[in-house]
């Protein structure tokens, strides 16, 4: 799975140079102290300090008609870092020491104070040597630290170093200008991949984008333009068959409502002829007039409320409604009407009863569509069960199935758009074809859910999903 919180490539190059510049700094600090530090009692210092702590003590000494005395403070400092120091005088004899071991000789010869400036590390202690110089007479002091201090100086041909400075600067314009060829290169390599995103975003508004290959460095990139353009247009289709639709419904609820205003026009001019018809043919007439004046203002209707649910202006008055006993009257109603007398409606629950919070009106409306589209698509012989029932999930569960003629998976796919009316209705044109969309809206009103299951040649089931405490 790819990590949702992504870093453009150029940040993340820039995070990766500064990452390894950043531990290069601190690999070279710690080799450096590592190298050239050693661990005293206040903390890590120079390996320097001994030699500069030797070469300052100086400040501590004075001489008292010939007699070399030390302050308390120096005597303090070498306690403190464990430190021993021996003063020689210009005899080489020792005129004053302070905690030296047993081992070292208390009177040395020019060439062992010479020696002892380069000696290296031994029996325990690295010497340093130093004079001091006062009232014309001068004293060499001696002081021993208890750390292996190497003390070394680099020595070269100055002649050949001389020789080899314009190679240095050769290699050094060298390096400069492989970076800078470097930058030229890297800003081509950039700009070749920034137009290429530039012209993929260009082409995905002229819908002409080919995909990019999701590799390199600009591989989250290209692939955010790949999935923009499967979006876009799916979108586009989405749209275009969105408005086929649309227009195709257009054409289909005009076709629709002249069907019948032309017998509300033809009657009425009967109506209006000479000579004028009896009462009882009037009778007749008018109630044909009224039957499509009916069908006509239910088409308006329909189209008014989905468009009222649409836009979250249509009434809604929820209240706690008995659902098993709403559902059972509302199927009975349906079973006393004479255009389904013949029809075998059935009803059925596995619970007593349940209250939920229902716009009685909205939702026998919804109900209403899904059973009389039921019955009016299908076959004389077709059964309509509707059955209640509860999950473990505190959800209601409407069933409204049947064994007719059943639905493909492309129709069930656009079944409930607004703009789509099923193949099985070319037989039976009545309805304006937004029932099954009203319905869902509905559903979706109460934080529902509505589902359709059909095979063709083996009948449909329309699921609907309630929450048992509906707000």
């Amino acid at each position: 799975m790819r990590n949702n919180y992504k870093l453009n490539p150029f940040l993340r190059i820039f995070i990766l140079v500064s990452a390894l510049l950043f531990a290069a700094f601190v690999l070279a600090i710690g080799m450096f102290y590592y190298i050239f530090g050693i661990t005293e009692p206040e903390g890590l210092s120079l390996a320097t300090w001994p030699d500069r702590f030797a070469d300052n003590f100086s400040i501590w000494m004075e001489n008292d008609h010939g007699n070399i005395k030390i302050e308390e403070i120096g005597l303090e400092r070498l306690d403190e870092y464990g430190l021993w120091l021996q003063v020689i005088d210009e005899a080489g004899q020792e005129v004053f020491c302070h905690n030296k071991p047993e081992n070292y000789p208390q009177k040395y010869s020019a060439s062992e104070l010479i020696s002892l400036r380069t000696s290296a590390y031994e029996q325990g202690n690295t010497v340093f040597v130093n004079s001091y110089v006062n009232s014309g007479e001068t004293w060499s002091y001696l002081i021993g630290f208890p750390y292996a201090i190497g003390k070394h100086m680099l020595y070269y041909n100055g002649e050949n170093v001389g020789r080899l400075s314009p190679f240095f600067r050769m290699g050094i314009f060298f390096v400069l200008c492989v970076i800078f060829l470097f930058v030229i290169c890297y800003g081509f390599w950039l700009t070749r991949h920034l137009g290429k995103i530039a012209k993929g975003i260009g082409n995905v508004s002229l819908r002409s984008y080919t995909p990019l290959p999701e590799k390199g460095v600009f591989s989250e990139i290209y692939g955010a333009l790949n999935k923009m353009d499967t979006e876009i247009r799916h979108s586009d289709k989405v749209q275009q068959d969105t408005e086929r639709m649309r227009r195709e419904w257009i054409a289909n609820i005009t076709h629709d409502l002249k069907t019948p205003l032309s017998p509300i026009k033809g009657y009425a001019e009967l109506l209006m002829g000479s000579p004028a018809p009896d009462s009882e043919t009037m009778q007749e007439y008018g109630e044909i007039i009224l039957k499509n004046v009916h069908y006509t203002e239910k088409m308006m209707n329909d189209l008014k409320l989905t468009y009222q649910l649409d836009s979250g202006a249509a009434p809604y008055h929820p209240q706690m409604v008995r659902l098993v006993r709403f559902l059972k009257e509302l199927v009975i109603d349906i079973v006393n009407d004479p255009a389904f007398a013949n029809r075998s409606i059935a009803f059925e629950t596995n619970m007593q009863e349940c209250e939920v919070c229902l716009d009685i009106d909205l939702f026998r409306r919804a109900v209403n569509n899904l059973i009389i589209n039921a019955l009016t698509h299908n076959p004389p012989e077709t059964k309509v069960t509707i059955r209640i029932d509860a999950d473990p999930k505190k959800r209601i569960l409407i069933y409204i199935s049947d064994n007719g003629i059943g639905m493909s998976h492309k129709e069930q796919s656009e079944l409930f758009h607004r703009y789509y009316r099923g193949t099985n209705t070319k037989e039976k044109p009545e309805g304006s074809g937004l029932g099954l969309a009203i319905a869902k809206q509905i559903i979706t009103l109460h934080s529902g859910n509505i589902s359709v299951n059909s095979k063709p040649g083996e009948g449909t089931q329309f699921a609907i999903v309630l929450p048992l405490k509906n707000k």
